[in-house]
């Protein structure tokens, strides 16, 4: 059971879910979860840091109970999403702010835009996209524009266990019970008797921009907040970027450490929720 708490608000022209963990008057931290999660998987990590902090976790557009947009995702979105949710909960003072994944992205990339924004920033297990040669940009266009004539359907499953059972076969560490959590979390039922995912089919098309670790790079050497680094000892989906690259880019933050969490994968907080929690409170301290 979640001992989270739901709000919703327009932002940019969208309805948007916010989970916010802990007691009103505890310092605030900003949380965003990574491509095709929603918040509420990281209540095993948000719970634990909650009792120092509020939590505040947003589903990003088209994820969770946020609503869908009708004419699909640019990731410069998701920064402008960001932007908004962080001026309403708080315009005038600079947040803590941790991502995972695509969140740590999205979330880095704020840091650098509104240096003054940001106080403190952690990167769960992110900032690892591939760059992508020049020369892939005529075939990404050309799917993208095939892909677009039909929007993927969605996909249904009989039941949660159903469910519960293709995120075993992705992550098969975790167990029955936690399977049966992140299935919860990530799927709903669809008013005829079958489950569905909380997210938009369209975040199965494959988009026709280009990711240029270069231009990132550039904006991350804007930076001013103090950047941990939280790695997964098994990468999984990080072990795409090689070390020395990973370490290449890290250099372009200038206050940066990095902690690696042992026999955990891509998703921490699946399979390290306590050490997750310790790694972050341990960095932010018991700053406001």
């Amino acid at each position: 059971m979640s001992s989270s708490r739901s709000e919703f608000l327009r932002v940019r022209g969208l309805r948007y879910h916010v989970r916010r963990w802990g007691e009103a008057g505890l310092p605030l931290l900003f949380m965003t979860h990574g491509w095709l999660d929603v918040s509420a998987t990281f209540e095993p990590v948000a719970a634990r840091l909650a009792r120092q902090w509020q939590v505040l976790m947003p589903d990003w557009r088209g994820f969770g109970y946020s609503e869908w947009p009708q004419d699909g995702y640019w990731f410069y979105d998701y920064i402008g999403d960001l932007e908004a949710l962080l001026d309403h909960y708080s315009p005038d003072a600079p947040v803590l702010l941790a991502g995972h994944s695509m969140g740590a992205q999205a979330a880095s990339i704020y840091a650098g835009l509104r240096p003054a924004r940001v106080r403190r920033l952690v990167c769960l297990d992110g900032i690892g996209l591939p760059d992508m040669p020049t020369a892939r940009a005529p075939h990404s266009g050309r799917r993208w524009l095939d892909q677009i004539r039909e929007s993927p359907p969605p996909r249904f499953y009989a039941s949660f266990e159903e469910l519960a059972e293709r995120v075993r076969r992705q992550h098969p560490q975790l167990s029955e019970e936690h399977a049966l959590f992140v299935a919860r979390c990530w799927g709903h039922q669809d008013g005829h008797g079958r489950i569905t995912l909380c997210a938009d089919p369209k975040h199965r098309l494959n988009g026709p921009q280009l990711y240029r670790a270069a231009e990132a790079e550039e904006i991350w050497r804007q930076v001013t907040a103090p950047t941990l680094f939280i790695d997964a000892g098994n990468p999984g989906f990080g072990a795409a970027l090689p070390p020395e690259e990973r370490a290449r880019r890290r250099q372009a933050f200038r206050d940066q450490r990095v902690v690696v969490i042992p026999d955990a994968g891509h998703m921490l907080h699946f399979d390290a929720p306590v050490a997750t929690a310790q790694a972050i409170a341990d960095f932010i301290g018991g700053e406001g």
